[in-house]
């Protein structure tokens, strides 16, 4: 079946607007019904055509809120609304939720779902006149809530079946043995600094962490009354979490980087916040899609994993594959 039967038949076109240059924006948009929407990408331009929504999965900048995020007609959760104002210095204009909850964008209902990537990180779902059940998920740690859909829009950062370090375990113990011995996580500031948080606080540990600014104040706002935390300079522990980039600055015997990332000069401790290959199949398999577009990262993991689905008998294509612009 080719891309243009998948989506005749579900009711829904992809579409990838086009820079000044003539190269696609970043990610893509759906058009179906009457609606457009635009998925984890960058602003239009006033001259281009304009959705009738930005759909923000979540604060990471690699799904473009900063620049979505000045549209009134962008939606995202309230805890990622705030962390894009915090990140980014700036006011959130446009509309809000809680996460499980519904909005209403022109008569029609999108249902969110929680994702579990990030604190606010959220799916939307929803139900096209056709009856087409879409879900598009941004990226995915914990997928439980998600509902059985017949077009999947999500993601394939470790979706590539052919690629070892896309089969991984998250180190809780190793985790758990380096706060008992007092230790400085290097984590970036918003998503993986607040599960680092979390987590220390799972482990029973209730002593001061030093964090620096900017994960100071995303964690103080997203988790509140998780502990005494305080400005890295100002800390009498050695418990600390701060960005990768701020390992060098800080003094501590025992550092370590919570990342599957091989680039960086500190020990490694794998703690992730996507799922891996192995939990991209499973969440698949229980979602159940008739077809799926794998939106994220754009290039050959987003590739590998479209194949794989059709190999497995699915209708499958990545972003890259899709022809329709404007």
């Amino acid at each position: 079946m080719t891309e243009d039967e998948i989506f005749k038949d579900l009711g829904v076109v992809p579409f990838r607007r086009l820079n000044r240059s003539g190269r696609p924006a970043p990610h893509l948009s759906l058009r179906f019904d009457s609606h457009l929407f635009s998925i984890d990408t960058s602003r239009s331009p006033k001259s281009s055509v304009q959705p009738d929504a930005y759909l923000i999965t979540h604060a990471h900048s690699d799904h473009y809120g900063k620049s979505a995020m000045i549209s009134p007609d962008s939606l995202a959760s309230r805890e990622t609304a705030r962390a894009l104002e915090i990140r980014h210095e700036r006011n959130y204009e446009g509309r809000t939720f809680p996460v499980g909850g519904s909005i209403v964008v022109d008569e029609l209902e999108l249902k969110t779902y929680s994702t579990g990537h990030t604190i606010g990180s959220v799916a939307f779902g929803w139900e096209t006149e056709v009856g087409t059940r879409v879900l598009v998920t941004g990226d995915v740690k914990n997928y439980e809530n998600l509902p059985k859909c017949d077009l999947l829009v999500t993601e394939a950062n470790y979706g590539d079946p052919w690629d070892p370090s896309c089969r991984f375990e998250d180190d809780i113990v190793g985790f758990g043995d380096a706060v008992e011995s007092g230790a400085t996580f290097g984590a970036y500031a918003f998503g993986k600094a607040q599960r680092a948080i979390s987590l220390i606080r799972a482990l029973g540990c209730k002593d001061p962490v030093g964090m620096d600014d900017k994960s100071l104040a995303l964690t103080r706002e997203l988790l509140p009354d998780f502990g005494p935390l305080s400005p890295m300079e100002e800390n009498g522990t050695d418990l600390n979490v701060v960005t990768p980039w701020e390992l060098s600055r800080v003094k501590s015997d025992r550092k370590y980087v919570l990342t599957g990332r091989s680039d960086l000069p500190f020990t490694q401790i794998r703690l992730s916040d996507h799922l891996d290959f192995k939990g991209l199949m499973r969440m698949v398999e229980k979602i159940s899609p008739e077809a799926a577009l794998i939106y994220h990262p754009e290039g050959r993991r987003a590739n590998m994993m479209a194949h794989h689905l059709r190999e497995l008998g699915m209708a499958s294509i990545s972003v890259s594959e899709v022809h329709d612009s404007f």
